[in-house]
Formats: C-alpha cells, sequence, structure tokens
C-alpha cells in the first residue's frame, strides 16, 4: 500500500512508476535500518565525541553487522565492590558482566558503571569451593571469599526478581573470586600502569558507609534490606588460605626487568 501511494504522489512531481517504486523501496530499506541500527547508533553518539566520523561509522557498522558470541553470553550482571589487596582505604565500585561457563567457573568483565561509556576496569574469575579447595598453596593467596559479600547484601544483581536474585546467591556465597583491575580509576584518568590484585570485604565496618550508599541510591536498591532478605542463606565457613590480606601480609603485582629469551 505505501508503495501504491508512493507512486501516485510521484506522479505529480513528474517521477514514473519506476522511479516511484524505487523510491519506496529505498524508503523502506531506510526505515529498516533506522530500526535495526537506531538504538546502536545513540549509543555510538554517546561515547563517539571528539571521533572523526569516519570512525563512528566504522563502529555502527560493526556493531550491526559483526557476531560477538562471548558478549551475547554474558547472562549477569552483577554490581559490587573490591578494595586493593594491598590498601583497604583504596576502596572501588566494580560493575561486573558475567558467563557461567562451566559448572564450577564463572568468568566476568569489570566496568565501573553500566553505561555506554562505561570504563573497562578489570577482569574476574570466580570458581567452586570445591575448585578452589584443589589449588596451589600459593594460587589460593590471589582469591578472595565471596561469604561476606552476598551475606551483607553489598553484592546485587540489579533488576532480578527479588526470588530469583536470592537462589543465585544462594550458590555464589560458597565461591571464591581472582580480580585484576587494569585500570585504577579511583586515582586516574587514564589506565596507566600494571594490572592490580583487588579484594573483597569480609567483615563490617570495612567499606565505606557513603560508597555503599550512594550506590543504593543511584541503581535504587537497599543493601540492608538485602541483608534481611538473605539472613535465612547459611554463612559457610571460608576455606583456608582465601583472604590471604587478614594475615597482615598480602600479595601485589608489580614491574619487574628479566633478561629477554631468545
Amino acid at each position: 500500500m505505501a508503495l501504491i501511494q508512493g507512486t501516485h504522489r510521484s506522479r505529480g512531481s513528474g517521477l514514473g512508476p519506476a522511479a516511484s517504486v524505487g523510491i519506496g523501496v529505498a524508503a523502506g530499506v531506510t526505515a529498516a535500518a533506522g530500526l535495526l541500527f537506531g538504538r546502536k547508533a545513540a549509543t555510538v553518539s554517546k561515547i563517539g565525541k571528539g571521533h572523526p566520523v569516519k570512525h563512528r561509522a566504522l563502529d555502527l557498522a560493526a556493531g550491526a553487522v559483526q557476531r560477538k558470541y562471548p558478549l551475547d553470553a554474558m547472562s549477569t550482571y552483577l554490581n559490587g565492590f573490591h578494595m586493593y589487596a594491598d590498601d583497604m582505604g583504596r576502596q572501588v565500585e566494580a560493575t561486573h558482566f558475567c558467563i557461567h561457563l562451566r559448572h564450577d567457573l564463572h568468568q566476568c568483565v569489570i566496568f565501573d558503571r553500566n553505561a555506554p561509556d562505561g570504563r573497562l576496569i578489570g577482569i574476574e574469575y570466580i570458581i567452586s569451593e570445591e575448585r578452589f579447595r584443589g589449588l596451589p598453596e600459593d594460587e589460593k593467596r590471589l582469591w578472595h571469599s565471596h561469604h561476606y559479600e552476598v551475606k551483607s547484601g553489598s553484592l546485587t544483581a540489579p533488576g532480578i526478581p527479588e526470588l530469583a536474585e536470592h537462589a543465585y546467591f544462594e550458590d555464589l556465597v560458597t565461591t571464591y573470586g581472582k580480580t585484576f583491575h587494569t585500570w585504577q580509576y579511583d586515582r586516574d584518568d587514564f589506565p596507566y600502569g600494571i594490572p592490580q590484585l583487588m579484594m573483597g570485604f569480609t567483615e563490617d565496618g570495612q567499606a565505606a558507609e557513603e560508597m555503599i550508599r550512594a550506590r543504593d541510591d543511584r541503581l535504587g536498591v537497599s543493601t540492608a534490606r538485602k541483608r534481611q532478605n538473605r539472613a535465612d542463606i547459611p554463612m559457610p565457613d571460608v576455606a583456608p588460605g582465601a583472604n590471604a590480606w587478614e594475615s597482615g601480609r598480602t600479595v601485589q603485582t608489580r614491574l619487574e626487568e628479566l633478561d629477554f629469551k631468545r
């Protein structure tokens, strides 16, 4: 019907039926492309300030036609907090997007916030207690438990119904995470330096209340209410070797100059 109407209108402008059909088809394709690319274009425009038009066009085209299977598989969005493994005073919010890769392994990419221009700040691997207990002792020093993060309500899955979130965290409470941040965004406006090992909080009074409150207000969640809702989740015993910083000694990454091997 749209094509017939287009032909009728075009006769008054001196265009023949074939040209009118071509115009109609082009309009249809343009409209479909608009629907397909509209959201992606809006996102690109938000984060493309300062980019040449050519780069924006390439980003838009790649976003529309390239399949990104690992990204499509990211099924879980978690928000929590990390501290640097050697400095409890340096605390940051961490937005995780995770894939449940195997029954005993999740892998997550971490951003500073859930936004189109969110900064990629790190990665985290999450494993089962059974897998953690089988790790070498030196490896265990890199891992932190999730028991307090879950039970305290500070780790949350925004937007998920309470019953579903509760069931998810019943499993997560016994897991362990190894986290490296590649961008020290609490200090630098650029990803300087080498990846830093991060840890999770293990008891009340460690995480800054103002940081938690600001997160809750922004995301519309209540850490206190989630803590109450998870009171029935059993508190697991932490496996020996995790949260190594609690001993008063810790590990952290550093640059080291080595002879190059040929």
